[in-house]
C-alpha cells in the first residue's frame, strides 16, 4: 500500500511540483498577510485621525462655552457631535475622574477609578504623566456587544485664559481634565474582513491557477521525458541495448536522450563482446583439464568446474576443506589463506580422497581476485592432478630408497666394480669403518689395491669368475692385514655393466674363535684331573673284571653264566661311560661354528654339571637344582653356551675353595645353587655360590678381557669376557648380584625362541 506513495514522493515531477507548490503557497501567503495587515493597519490609523480630530474639534467647539462656564450648552454640544454615526460616548473627566460631561446622561457625575483603562493612560505615574503622543493616548477594546472599540483620550489644558478670566483653577494646574471619545470600529472591522475574505480568494484562485500550469509543464516538460529514460534505462539493464528512448525536446532532457540511445548501442557492442568473452571463458573454465575453485575468506566454494563437481559432487555452499578432503577444518597448510593474507599468488602441493576413495595428489596455485577497491574479496584455486606422476616418483622413490638403504646400512662394505678394470666407481659408508678409507679415497682406485702385491694377479681372475671368495687377506689404510669374505654378483649401474662386490670383516670372529677355542683348552686343561678320575672309576671296574675272569681261567675254574653276564654287563657299561665322557671332551674342545639352533637349559646345564660331579664330591660341594621342568626353548649355539655353564660352575667352585682354603667348615657351608624359570617371555638361568664373593668395587669390572683377581698363574681372565660375548651375540644379558649372606649369584637372560 505504502510503496506507490513512496515511489511517488520521491520522483523527480513530485518533487518538483512540491517544492514550486511550497513556494508560491509560501510567497502568496505571504504577500496576502502584508496586504491585509497593510490594509488594516492603512484603515486603524485613518480612523484614528478621524477620531483625533474629533476629539479636537469638541475640545475647540466647547472651548469658548468652557470660559463662559456655560454647562448647558457644553452638554448640548457633546450630544449634537454624540449623535453622529459610530460615536458611542464622549465624556469630560475632571482632574478627580469625576465625568462631568457625556452624551449619555446617567453618566454625569459619576466617579470613576482614577486607574481604570481611561485614566490609567495618564495615571500610571504619579504625578501624571502631562503631555503623551496620539499611540499613546489611543486604546483598543471590545464593546459588551462584542464589536471593537476605538477610544482617544486629550487632556485638557489649564490655559491662560482659564486661569485669568475664571480665577477656578491656579496658575500652576497644568491638566484641568480629559475629553474621553470612544468611537465604533464595527463598520471599519466589516471592511476589513470582507476585504481579507477577497484576498484569501484571489490567493487561492492564484495559487490554483499558477499551481496547475507548473504542474502541466512538469508533466509534459519533464516527467514524461524523465518516464521514458527511466523506461529505457530499465529496458538497457534488462538487456534490450537496442531501445531507442523517444523524447524530442531541444533542451537538457532531449540531448540526455539522445545520449543514452548512443549509450545503449555502444553498451550492446560492449556486451556482445563481453558475451564472446564470458563464453569463450565459461567454456575453458569447464573443459580444462584441471580442478578449478573460487572461494571467499571463509573457503566456501563460491564457483568451481565441471572437472571438480565430477570427482568431488560437492553440496551447495560446501567448504573446500570438506569438498576435497572431508576435513571438518581447514588444511594446515593452506595456498588460499596465504592468498588472502599478502594479496599474493601461492602454490602447494596436495592430497585428497577421490568419491571412490582413491588417494589423489594435486599441484595447487592460488590467485587472488579483487574488487573495484583492490581488495581481495575471493581467491581462485587452481588444482593439476599429478597422481600417476606422484605414483612413479613413489615408486622410484621406494626403489631409490630401498637400494640406498641396503647399499648404505648394511654394516658390511660394499663395492661397484667396472667389470674390465676392477676399478671401484661406487662404495658405501662401511668401507671407512673396516677399511680406514673415505669414500672419496676408494673411488676410482682399483679394488685390487686392497690385496697384498704378491696376490693380486692371483685374485684378479677370480674376482672375475667367482662368486664367494673365503677367509681372503685385506690391507687396511694403516697397512694392518684383515681378513674377509667376498661375495661376488653381476648387476647394472648407470646403464652399465658392473660387478656387486660385499665383503665381510671377519678378522675379529676368527680372533674371538680362537680365544674361545684356547679358553675351551684352558679349561679343559683345568678339568684334566677330574676327568682322569672320572675316567679312572670306569677302569677300575673293568681291571677288576678281567682280573676275576682271568683269575678263574687259571684255574680253570667254571664261571657260572650269570656271573659272566654281570661282569661283562658291569664292563660293556663302564666302557660306555668313558666312551661318553672322551666323546663329550671331544665335542667340547673342537672348533665351533656361530650357528643357531633350538636348545634346552636344562639340557645344557645337566651336561656342563658331568664335567664337574666328581670334582664336586671330592671337594665337598653340594649342588643344589631348582630347575623349571618344561623349560622355553631358546635360540643359541649349544657348545658356546655349555661353555658358559662350565666357566661360571669353574668360577663358583675356585670361589668356595679360596674361601674355605686352610679353614675347617661345615657339611653344606660348599654349596653351589643352579635355578632355571621362565618369566615376561625370558628364560632366566642363576648361577650362586657360597664363595667369597665379588667387592663391589671390581663388581663392574670383571667382565673386562684379562681381568681376574686370582693368582699369577691361576687364571686368565678371559672366561667371564667369553662368556659375555657369547650371551650377548645370541641377545642376551648377564650379570653379577651380591647375594644377602656370602657369595656371589651370576644371572642370565635368554630371550624365549617364541619371542624371538
Amino acid at each position: 500500500m505504502f510503496k506507490p506513495l513512496k515511489r511517488v514522493r520521491f520522483r523527480l515531477g513530485p518533487k518538483l511540483i512540491r517544492t514550486v507548490g511550497a513556494t508560491l503557497l509560501i510567497s502568496i501567503s505571504t504577500w496576502a498577510y502584508f496586504n491585509i495587515k497593510y490594509q488594516r493597519d492603512t484603515l486603524t490609523l485613518g480612523i484614528i485621525n478621524d477620531a483625533d480630530r474629533l476629539s479636537e474639534t469638541i475640545m475647540l467647539g466647547t472651548n469658548y462655552a468652557m470660559m463662559l462656564n456655560s454647562r448647558d450648552d457644553i452638554t448640548q454640544i457633546i450630544q449634537n457631535i454624540g449623535r453622529q454615526k459610530d460615536i458611542q460616548t464622549i465624556r469630560i473627566y475632571n482632574k478627580e475622574g469625576q465625568i462631568k460631561f457625556s452624551n449619555h446622561a446617567d453618566d454625569v457625575d459619576r466617579t470613576t477609578n482614577i486607574k481604570d483603562e481611561a485614566c490609567y493612560i495618564c495615571h500610571r505615574t504619579d504625578p501624571p504623566i502631562a503631555q503623551l503622543n496620539l499611540a499613546e493616548r489611543t486604546r483598543m477594546f471590545t464593546s459588551p456587544e462584542g464589536f471593537p472599540l476605538l477610544g482617544i483620550i486629550s487632556p485638557i489644558v489649564n490655559e491662560p485664559g482659564c486661569a485669568a478670566d475664571c480665577h477656578i483653577h491656579p496658575h500652576d494646574k497644568q491638566i484641568l481634565g480629559a475629553l474621553d471619545v470612544v468611537v465604533s470600529l464595527a463598520e471599519t472591522e466589516q471592511k476589513i474582513v470582507l476585504f481579507e475574505k477577497w484576498m484569501i480568494i484571489f490567493g487561492v484562485f492564484l495559487f490554483i491557477i499558477t499551481s496547475t500550469i507548473i504542474f502541466t509543464y512538469v508533466f509534459h516538460f519533464v516527467h514524461q521525458p524523465i518516464q521514458k529514460l527511466i523506461e529505457g534505462t530499465r529496458r538497457i539493464a534488462e538487456g534490450a541495448y537496442g531501445t531507442k528512448v523517444d523524447v524530442r525536446h531541444a533542451d537538457e532532457i532531449g540531448e540526455l536522450a539522445e545520449t543514452m540511445n548512443m549509450m545503449g548501442y555502444e553498451i550492446g557492442e560492449k556486451q556482445a563482446e563481453l558475451n564472446r568473452q564470458r563464453d569463450e571463458y565459461q567454456h575453458l573454465f569447464e573443459v580444462v583439464p584441471c580442478l578449478i575453485t573460487v572461494q571467499d575468506k571463509d573457503y566456501r566454494l563460491l564457483q568451481y568446474n565441471k572437472e571438480f563437481q565430477d570427482m568431488f559432487d560437492p553440496d551447495p555452499n560446501d567448504y573446500c576443506y570438506h569438498a576435497y578432503k572431508g576435513r571438518d577444518t581447514k588444511c594446515d597448510i593452506c595456498p588460499v589463506e596465504k592468498t588472502f593474507l599478502d594479496g599474493k599468488s601461492h602454490y602447494s602441493e596436495e592430497s585428497g580422497i577421490n568419491k571412490d576413495g582413491s588417494i589423489t595428489h594435486w599441484i595447487v596455485r592460488s590467485s587472488p581476485l579483487r574488487n573495484d577497491d583492490g581488495e581481495v574479496v575471493a581467491a581462485m584455486e587452481v588444482s593439476l592432478d599429478i597422481t600417476p606422476r606422484k605414483r612413479l616418483e613413489e615408486e622410484l622413490k621406494k626403489s631409490e630408497q630401498k637400494y640406498y638403504a641396503f647399499f648404505s646400512n648394511i654394516p658390511n662394505p660394499v663395492f661397484v666394480l667396472d667389470m674390465e678394470s676392477l676399478e671401484i666407481l661406487d662404495c658405501n659408508e662401511s668401507v671407512t669403518a673396516v677399511y680406514g678409507f673415505t669414500k672419496e679415497e676408494v673411488i676410482r682406485r682399483s679394488f685390487l689395491d686392497f690385496f697384498r702385491d704378491d696376490e693380486r694377479e692371483f685374485y684378479r681372475p677370480k674376482l672375475s669368475g667367482a662368486q664367494v671368495l673365503d677367509q681372503v687377506a685385506h690391507l687396511s689404510k694403516t697397512g694392518r692385514q684383515i681378513f674377509v669374505n667376498i661375495r661376488i654378483s653381476p648387476s647394472e649401474y648407470q646403464d652399465q655393466k658392473v660387478f656387486l662386490v660385499t665383503t665381510s670383516d671377519i678378522t675379529q670372529r676368527l680372533e674371538a674363535e680362537q680365544l674361545i677355542q684356547a679358553s675351551k683348552m684352558a679349561t679343559l686343561g683345568e678339568m684334566a684331573t677330574g676327568v682322569a678320575h672320572e675316567l679312572n672309576q670306569p677302569l677300575s671296574v673293568i681291571k677288576t673284571a678281567s682280573t676275576f675272569l682271568m683269575k678263574k681261567i687259571d684255574k680253570s675254574e667254571v664261571i657260572r653264566e650269570n656271573i659272566l653276564f654281570t661282569l661283562c654287563d658291569e664292563i660293556d657299561s663302564h666302557v660306555d661311560r668313558a666312551t661318553k665322557i672322551i666323546t663329550h671332551m671331544r665335542h667340547f674342545g673342537r672348533m665351533s661354528d656361530m650357528k643357531l639352533e633350538m636348545v634346552q637349559i636344562n639340557d645344557l646345564l645337566k651336561s656342563a654339571y658331568q664335567f664337574f660331579s666328581q670334582q664336586l664330591k671330592v671337594r665337598g660341594i653340594t649342588v643344589d637344582w631348582d630347575i623349571q621342568e618344561q623349560l622355553t626353548e631358546v635360540m643359541g649355539n649349544p657348545d658356546r653356551l655349555e661353555q658358559v655353564f662350565i666357566n661360571l660352575l669353574i668360577n663358583a667352585r675356585d670361589a668356595i675353595e679360596e674361601k674355605f682354603e686352610g679353614s675347617e667348615f661345615k657339611p653344606g657351608d660348599k654349596r653351589i645353587s643352579l635355578k632355571t624359570y621362565a618369566q615376561d617371555h625370558r628364560v632366566t638361568v642363576e648361577v650362586s655360590d657360597s664363595g667369597a664373593g665379588i667387592p663391589k668395587k671390581i663388581a663392574e669390572k670383571i667382565f673386562e678381557p684379562f681381568f681376574t683377581t686370582k693368582d699369577v698363574g691361576k687364571g686368565t681372565g678371559l672366561c667371564l669376557s667369553i662368556s659375555y660375548g657369547i650371551i650377548k651375540e645370541i641377545g642376551g644379558e648377564i650379570r653379577v648380584n651380591q647375594l644377602n649372606g656370602e657369595g656371589a649369584c651370576f644371572v642370565i637372560h635368554f630371550p624365549s625362541a617364541e619371542e624371538e
